[in-house]
């Protein structure tokens, strides 16, 4: 199992063996770009309501995900995969400090969810 290294932007330990690798990751989608039911980016989170409620998790538990062509969201609490190349790298946006980004491939419900 890779070792945590800390981030150079907080105190959220990240696993710097992850960079660049290719990933099939589950989570819940949080909208942070969208037109009507349109995502173009979001937060890939852990649990349904991160990052609504207060405190969000720790930013090595967030997934800032880039979706260039978009996915259409069906319900907000759906359970996604995401495939795609991980980057270690700190992305702060209005509602939360991440550990990881992601130029997602492609963006999938995720059966039984």
């Amino acid at each position: 199992m890779p070792t945590p290294s800390k981030s150079g932007g907080g105190p959220a330990a990240v696993v710097e063996s992850l960079n660049g690798k290719r990933v099939h990751i589950g989570g819940y989608v949080v909208p942070l770009t969208f037109e009507a039911t349109r995502v173009k980016d979001f937060l890939l989170v852990p649990f349904v309501g991160a990052c609504i409620h207060v405190p969000p998790p720790p930013a090595n538990q967030i997934i800032y995900v880039k979706v260039e062509q978009g996915f259409d969201v069906k319900e907000t609490f759906d359970p996604v995969w995401v495939t795609g190349t991980l980057k270690v790298t700190t992305t702060f946006t209005g509602l939360a400090e991440t550990g990881y980004s992601l130029d997602a491939e492609k963006v999938e419900l995720r059966a039984g969810g």
